[in-house]
Order: C-alpha cells, then sequence, then structure tokens
C-alpha cells in the first residue's frame, strides 16, 4: 500500500468511549518490549508517530492511525512488562478485551512475538484469548535482524510449539531495521480489508 496519508486520529483511556469507526479496523497485540510501536511506525513509513521508548509499558491506551481514510490500524496496549502494577495490568486488559468484543470494524489482529526467544506465558495466554474471542490472529515474528539467517526456521519451530498454533497460522519474520516483512504484512491487511469476497466474518 503506498501511504499517503498516516495521523493518529483516536486516542482511547480506560474510561473512553471506542470511536465507531466506518472503515476497517486491524489491531496490533504484542509484550511491551516487542517492538510494536517501531513495528507500526514502519508499516507506515513514519519515524516516530507511534511513539517508541526505551522504557517499556508506554502504550497505556488503544490508539487509532487512520490511513488514507481507507482503514485504521490499532495499537492496543502492551501487556506483560513486570515493573507495571498488577492493577494497571488488569486495566489494560479489560481494555483490550472490551475492544475485542465491541469494535464492529475489526477484521484482524496480529500478535507480536519476539523471534529471539521462546513465547512467555504472557504470549501464550494473549494468542488463547485472541482466538477465544473468534480471532485468528497473524503472527508476526519481530527482530528479524537480531537473529542469524541460518537461525530462522529454528526460531519458527520454537515460536509456533510455544504457542502451540493452530494448523493454518500464518506467520510473517518481521525486521523494523530492514524493513523485511513490511510488504508481506501489507498484503495481508489489504487482502483481509479490501478483497473483492470482503473479509470473513470472525463474530
Amino acid at each position: 500500500m503506498v501511504i499517503k496519508q498516516a495521523t493518529l486520529e483516536t486516542v482511547c483511556g480506560i474510561t473512553s468511549r471506542l470511536p465507531a469507526n466506518d472503515r476497517p479496523e486491524v489491531a496490533f497485540a504484542g509484550k511491551s518490549n516487542v517492538g510494536k510501536s517501531s513495528l507500526i511506525n514502519t508499516l507506515m513509513n513514519r519515524k516516530s508517530l507511534a511513539r517508541t521508548s526505551s522504557q517499556p509499558g508506554k502504550t497505556q491506551t488503544i490508539n487509532y492511525y487512520n490511513i488514507n481514510d481507507q482503514l485504521y490500524l490499532v495499537d492496543l496496549p502492551g501487556y506483560g512488562y513486570a515493573k507495571v502494577p498488577q492493577s494497571e495490568k488488569e486495566k489494560w486488559g479489560r481494555m483490550i478485551e472490551r475492544y475485542l468484543h465491541t469494535s464492529s470494524q475489526l477484521k484482524a489482529v496480529f500478535l507480536l512475538i519476539d523471534i529471539r526467544h521462546a513465547p512467555g506465558a504472557n504470549d501464550q495466554t494473549m494468542y488463547e484469548w485472541v482466538c477465544a474471542n473468534g480471532y485468528e490472529p497473524i503472527i508476526l515474528a519481530t527482530k528479524l535482524d537480531k537473529i542469524r539467517r541460518s537461525q530462522l526456521q529454528k526460531q519458527l519451530k520454537l515460536l509456533r510449539e510455544g504457542l502451540n498454533l493452530r494448523p493454518g497460522t500464518q506467520i510473517i519474520p518481521f525486521s523494523s531495521e530492514t524493513r523485511q516483512g513490511r510488504e508481506e504484512t501489507w498484503a495481508e491487511i489489504e487482502k483481509i480489508c479490501f478483497s473483492a469476497a470482503g473479509p470473513d466474518e470472525n463474530k
């Protein structure tokens, strides 16, 4: 997709009403240190529209990025950061659940997993949670540039087994540094949101 316009249109906190959008939405979920903001910036061809930080746990809101007035990339709060109080984690969890339950325009959920490590308990829980809400997550295996090419298949196998992925689940290796995986991700987004037959109903 050629990005002509990318703007942060809506920011929703814990008590905010979610917007009644009339365009397709694709959501991005992942652990707080998985590189979600960098990935979203890479997809949008922007350097700092999605705020990145050396301190994980900064995304505490649901952020809606309007792309070309055609669709929204939705950045969900990061999960699993140890220094965040349990009460805050629970609030963020409720925000994510409310979004998954109530967004009428949500077409797909991309789940980001660090390709360097076996998925943790929080990753496993989020994967099962998204599935339980009626979606089949597409896995974005981030930080691809941090491993050697010869390690790729081994790490992908570790990811599949660690999450106990359902058969047919798509995995896209992604690097915000080299931009590998960007075109594949956009191709998947466009297929889901704009295919002639329309996206499969998830709910």
